[in-house]
């Protein structure tokens, strides 16, 4: 009987199958994947944490397991994947070839996700990508047959390169091929604002990409149960715990583009969300990250 292949085995086999993308730097338009706005796939904590998410709503269930050595990867590690998201986009908008398995720098990721260059800012990228790698997801979005499950990390493999002379040359990553199918999918990536990116707090930065998903452009806002809305973030908080920091959030109002504010009716508290007028040529120099010139007298 032959001996079972290693999981580094297999990511050999799979990279010499993949055609190598390499990514393009600039001021891309920024776009996400819809499935990891709607659901709770990621830690809001900056603090480790390594207890697992298991969340079940109607026929949707997610299963997010970390391990102790670098615990669950975070929101802020999945800019990452929103920087891979988009360029994705931008390459099949162009008629150019994608892949799974991307080439880039670490200068270029962090330029894009508004991260500083000193050595601290490279290796919180090094810990975001292992996190990224070890953290398994079980889920059944997007299966044909809701009881099947589809089981992956977001990353499969990354490695730093380097030439002859051991001089760096990038990293190469592999992303999760249902994590890949979804971006490629027009209809599950939206652009979001650059401005995301300066958003601090875990909590405001989920906020945001759920108000974005379920809210987008529509004029009437849309609110949501504030027991639901802590169902699916995911958090371990109590529902207390959450309401108090929804309500600080609401006081600072910190999300680019809507306006939100907490109502109380018939027993319960409702978050509503409203998205603000902008003029449209303000809102696409927002996108790639610009300020509107005041032109005002």
């Amino acid at each position: 009987m032959p001996a079972a292949s290693s999981p580094s085995d297999r990511s050999s086999v799979e990279r010499t199958q993949l055609e190598l993308f390499r990514s393009v730097p600039g001021d891309l338009a920024v776009r996400d994947a819809q499935d990891l706005m709607a659901w709770p796939f990621f830690s809001l904590a900056k603090t480790r944490r390594a207890a697992p998410i298991d969340f079940r709503m109607g026929a949707t269930w997610i299963s997010v397991e970390a391990v102790p050595e670098h615990g669950m990867a975070t929101i802020w590690d999945a800019d990452v994947l929103i920087w891979a998201a988009s360029q994705l986009i931008e390459a099949r908008d162009a008629g150019r070839p994608t892949s799974r398995l991307m080439a880039t720098t670490p200068h270029e990721i962090l330029a894009f996700t508004r991260r500083g260059f000193g050595k601290a800012s490279y290796e919180r990228l090094k810990a975001a990508l292992d996190r990224l790698q070890s953290t398994t997801v079980a889920t059944s979005i997007r299966q044909e047959h809701q009881r099947r499950r589809h089981r992956f990390s977001w990353i499969n493999e990354w490695r730093e390169r380097a030439d002859g002379n051991g001089r760096a040359l990038g990293i190469e990553l592999i992303l999760a091929d249902w994590f890949y199918a979804g971006v490629l999918d027009r209809a599950l990536v939206l652009t979001i604002d650059r401005a995301y990116f300066d958003l601090t707090g875990g909590l405001e930065r989920w906020l945001y990409r759920i108000v974005r998903k379920h809210g987008g452009r529509q004029h009437g806002g849309w609110s949501f149960d504030v027991p639901h809305l802590h169902l699916k973030s995911g958090v371990l908080s109590p529902l207390r715990r959450f309401a108090f920091e929804l309500r600080g959030i609401v006081a600072r109002q910190p999300l680019p583009g809507y306006v939100l504010a907490l109502e109380h009716a018939l027993g319960r508290d409702r978050l509503t969300f409203t998205p603000i007028a902008q003029d449209p040529f303000d809102a696409a120099v927002r996108r790639v990250g610009l300020k509107p010139v005041d032109n005002r007298p």
